[in-house]
């Protein structure tokens, strides 16, 4: 028998095999589920950023109208920062499920704002979302297993082992052709929903292609997985449980441990330690000298050496200099815990070379721009703003400079 007339044999033997033709429709829905509900989010998203965006502007124009001088205006007007999801998203929500994609800041400190979170889903922090980077990460492998582990078995136990072998083209081949013919149409099951999804949502073409292409290897990786131990000479419930221990490994085990390991060797602080030390630093200032928050301020901005205020009643210069200085009590942490995520990740990545579906995820992520290195960069572009917000804001705070509302025009703009 030729190899192609083999291979047209064993073609119409798979799609008679009742299993391959479910566990394929079972692969179809569940990756047409997983892309749409990652559209909807996306989309549910964006229009969550339109909305907004509107409404920003419309409240702080609606402020400005109200107000007399600079403190005031600085203080009653809110400004919206917002990280956008990308195209690719809608395969891999990765980050932008846990952490802080929008953010609503004023002229306070910061670090009071920047950490302060959403109330998220207690559900999907529970048990993750059901996203294209879960399912192929996840739920492929254990799909592969259930068809392929058994292919030498069942036919040894049936008698027909030894007739297979003696009518292949070679000894071998039958089960290649076997397991990568289903591991195609796997394959096709999984990414066809996909691709209409990417072109649907405007994804690049190389975007794409990097995802099936990572999505390929992947299948390739646990086809020939299972095509080892399919050959063992061995039960077929002994190699399915076999299977199944190196999932729970590569899956569970090992990611869970690695965080474990991860969690030691980078001690970090956390979000809420940091807003505490702020806003401490904050309250106390209230019962302060004035001394004691413009000498750290000025350190910071020089500029403003000439700025006095004599201690009696309040003043806005004063008031948000010790905002800045809350900043800056807790601008160690800050960094420190920046800079640990930082090492974590990096860590994981290491320790996901060891994992294949926990690397998958994050590669996938990578694409999709929701891994960590994208909620650092957003974070990195919000502190910026404000910074910007403050730098308009001080000449009018600590200078002679006449209010004009007409200025509040040329307010810096967050830019996504």
């Amino acid at each position: 028998m030729s190899n192609f007339n083999a291979l047209k044999h064993e073609t119409r033997f798979m799609l008679r095999d009742r299993a391959f033709v479910v566990w394929t429709l079972v692969v179809l829905g569940f990756s047409s589920f997983a892309v749409w509900s990652g559209m909807a989010e996306v989309r549910q998203q964006r229009e969550s950023i339109a909305f907004l965006v509107n409404a920003d502007q419309q409240d702080r124009l609606a402020e400005f109208t109200k107000q007399s001088d600079w403190g005031s205006a600085a203080y009653y007007s809110f400004h919206l920062t917002y990280d956008p999801p990308s195209d690719f998203a809608f395969a891999a929500m990765g980050q932008r499920d846990a952490s802080s994609w929008k953010h609503r800041l004023r002229m306070l400190a910061l670090e009071g704002q920047i950490y302060e979170h959403d109330p998220g889903n207690p559900e999907l922090a529970l048990i993750g979302r059901f996203d294209f980077a879960f399912l192929s990460g996840f739920v492929l492998p254990l799909i592969l297993i259930f068809l392929l582990h058994d292919m030498q078995a069942s036919e040894r136990s049936a008698g027909r082992f030894n007739l297979l072998v003696a009518a292949a083209v070679s000894g071998g081949s039958l089960w290649w052709r076997r397991a990568f013919l289903r591991s195609g149409g796997i394959l096709v099951a999984s990414i066809a929903p996909l691709l209409i999804a990417g072109v649907l949502s405007g994804t690049t073409f190389s975007t794409l292609i990097g995802a099936v292409a990572l999505v390929v290897a992947y299948i390739l990786f646990w086809t020939l997985v299972c095509l080892w131990f399919a050959s063992w000479k061995r039960s077929a419930p002994v190699i399915l449980a076999s299977l199944i221990g190196v999932w729970v490994l590569l899956s569970t085990i090992m990611p869970a441990g690695s965080r474990a390991i991860i969690d030691v060797m980078v001690p970090i602080p956390t979000g809420a330690e940091i807003l505490m030390t702020q806003r401490e630093a904050v309250n106390d200032a209230w019962d302060l000298p004035v001394e004691d928050t413009m000498e750290p301020f000025t350190e910071r901005h020089p500029e403003w050496t000439g700025y006095t205020h004599t201690g009696e009643g309040f003043d806005w210069g004063w008031y948000y200099a010790f905002q800045q200085v809350g900043d800056q009590t807790a601008e160690q942490l800050s960094q420190a815990y920046t800079a640990g995520r930082v090492e974590r990740d990096r860590l994981a990545g290491l320790f996901a070379i060891a994992a294949p579906p926990a690397l998958l995820e994050r590669l996938l992520q990578n694409l999709a721009g929701t891994d960590m290195g994208s909620v650092l960069a957003y974070e990195g572009r919000v502190r910026d703003f404000h910074a910007e917000l403050r730098s308009f804001h001080y000449p009018g705070l600590f200078g002679d400079a006449p209010f004009d509302p007409g200025r509040l025009a040329d307010l810096p703009q967050f830019s996504p």
